[in-house]
């Protein structure tokens, strides 16, 4: 069994200076401050610029290869996606267990951009989580993916944040 596990949000476009850039560091401080106690070595942020190019179509493919080269080899891959599972904090807490249980040493959260994502990177997904039925900017879709890693470490630890 891994002794610790890597959490990466791999988002296309960068968060600019800001209350949303301070609110994602703040919640990403504090989920990595709880998964240490949890065996998580890291929450990390890694950032993907968006394509240039003027096809949809090529957009998504060029940004799908980006985030594809970043995903370390043998991670759990969960893609936030608008027609994905909506899962309540304690089954993402509950997925996020049974991956580092299993040994897994990294789990990647991929945003895509506004294009979405292509379809072979969808197919390397072992989940595909959304937040409701709404459409959700991808900077506060980041905020709300950071906030549930960290809800999720706390239902975790047993702490008192998470009240069901």
């Amino acid at each position: 069994m891994t002794l610790s596990m890597r959490l990466i949000v791999a988002a296309v476009g960068r968060l600019k200076q800001g209350p949303e850039r301070e609110l994602a560091a703040w919640y990403c401080k504090r989920a990595a401050t709880t998964g240490r106690l949890l065996g998580w070595r890291q929450v990390e942020i890694i950032e993907i610029r968006e394509s240039r190019a003027q096809d949809r179509d090529r957009r998504r493919i060029e940004e799908s290869i980006a985030l594809a080269n970043i995903i370390p080899d043998g991670a759990v891959v969960a893609v936030l996606d608008e027609r994905g599972e909506n899962l309540d904090s304690a089954a993402l807490a509950g997925l996020i267990r049974q991956w580092r249980a299993d040994g897994c040493a990294s789990v990647c959260f991929i945003i895509g951009g506004a294009d979405g994502l292509a379809p072979n990177l969808l197919q390397r997904a072992k989940v595909r989580l959304a937040f409701g039925a709404a459409t959700w900017p991808h900077q506060l879709v980041r905020i709300m993916l950071l906030e549930q890693m960290y809800r999720a470490g706390t239902i975790l630890a047993g702490h008192p944040y998470h009240r069901a």
